[in-house]
């Protein structure tokens, strides 16, 4: 043990000059202090754990770090990146997992490296049999940064750039993800645990492979299991949709039409705002008056009779109703409401942003 501790104090002293006011025994100050970045594609988390060395007024690139050898891509311990699932990497296949971020730079163009080693110190451990991947990429100028840093970059519904910042150089790495296989793929494993047992579980994964326009048949099979699980407006409605977009039309009038029968005033009013937002007036329109039809003395129902009314120009109708919707609105709803009065006295279509 004496043996052991006296070589751990004489490798402490072999690299205190290297690393001044560290400690291999206590947590104290870093003079390149942790960070970490985040980020999500998808359900797909990518991140970098890393050291952030300073400038402090020194040479960079071919001095403090040398051109044509593996750099640690930050300092102290391993830069890491971790991705939750399967990526491409400039195009190239990644695992999932954890891997030791490694660079080559050269004044012309820069070797990414994704070693499976990825717990050693630096890169003075590495060795390229470990390597998951190489990837080659040209640096380009930046504006000047002391500390060194990651950022994601140029973020889209299915990748991110990858960009590692120090003094006045930037060195970018695509990230891409195949958010719909991944999603698809952990929905059938959400689906065996307890989201199985509602509807609203089915119904989701339903919902959200029909605004993707994806895989429609997987859709129309989860509404099927929601509808099974428990029949509501929501499910057969969504269930409508899906099959409309696979062009059952007749199918998908009936199941509209079994949706219209469960839903509540409420639910009529709300599916027509939605509408609504997406430009489809006429269509909400149709569905203000079904509400008005199950229940007229709805507050809501009010509301969207008011919206009929100014869209022709009946201000005076609308103020009327718009009036009532607000009178029998609950507490936290009355705020959405007066600012609809106010538009309809000075004769505003408030169906209009």
């Amino acid at each position: 043990m004496l043996r052991y501790f006296a070589f751990l104090v004489l490798a402490v002293s072999l690299i205190a000059p290297l690393c001044l006011a560290q400690s291999a025994l206590l947590d104290l100050p870093r003079d390149s202090q942790h960070a970490t970045v985040i980020q999500r594609i998808g359900i797909t988390d990518i991140t970098i754990n890393y050291h952030r060395p300073l400038v402090k007024g020194r040479q960079i690139w071919g001095k403090v770090v040398p051109y044509g050898q593996v750099w640690r891509a930050g300092a102290n311990e391993n830069t890491t990146i971790t991705v939750t699932d399967p990526v491409s990497i400039e195009g190239q296949p990644l695992a999932k997992g954890t891997y030791g971020l490694h660079m080559i730079p050269t004044e012309s163009q820069w070797t990414i490296i994704f070693s499976k080693e990825h717990q050693a110190w630096g890169s003075f451990t590495y060795n390229e049999a470990d390597d998951a991947l190489r990837v080659t990429v040209r640096p380009q100028a930046s504006e000047a940064r002391e500390a060194l840093s990651y950022d994601f970059d140029d973020v889209k519904s299915d990748s991110a750039v990858a960009t590692m910042r120090w003094e006045k150089v930037a060195v970018s790495f695509k990230v891409g993800v195949d958010v719909h296989a991944i999603v698809q793929a952990s929905l059938h494993n959400q689906l065996q645990g307890l989201p199985q047992y509602t509807w609203e579980g089915w119904d989701d994964a339903g919902n959200y492979l029909l605004a993707q326009k994806y895989d429609l048949d997987e859709a129309l099979k989860y509404e099927e299991t929601s509808v099974r699980t428990e029949p509501r407006f929501d499910n057969l409605l969504t269930k409508s949709q899906i099959l409309e977009a696979m062009g059952r039309k007749d199918e998908a009038s009936t199941a509209k039409n079994q949706a219209l029968e469960r839903a509540t005033a409420g639910q009529l009013y709300a599916y027509g705002r939605q509408l609504q937002q997406q430009g489809k007036q006429d269509q909400a329109f149709e569905y203000f008056r079904e509400a008005a039809k199950k229940d007229p003395n709805d507050w809501l129902v009010h509301d969207g009779n008011a919206r009929i009314y100014s869209a022709q120009g009946d201000f005076d109708n609308a103020l009327k109703e718009i009036k009532i919707s607000l009178a029998g609105a609950p507490d936290n709803q009355r705020v959405f409401i007066e600012p609809l009065v106010k538009r309809l006295e000075a004769r505003q279509d408030i169906n209009k942003n």
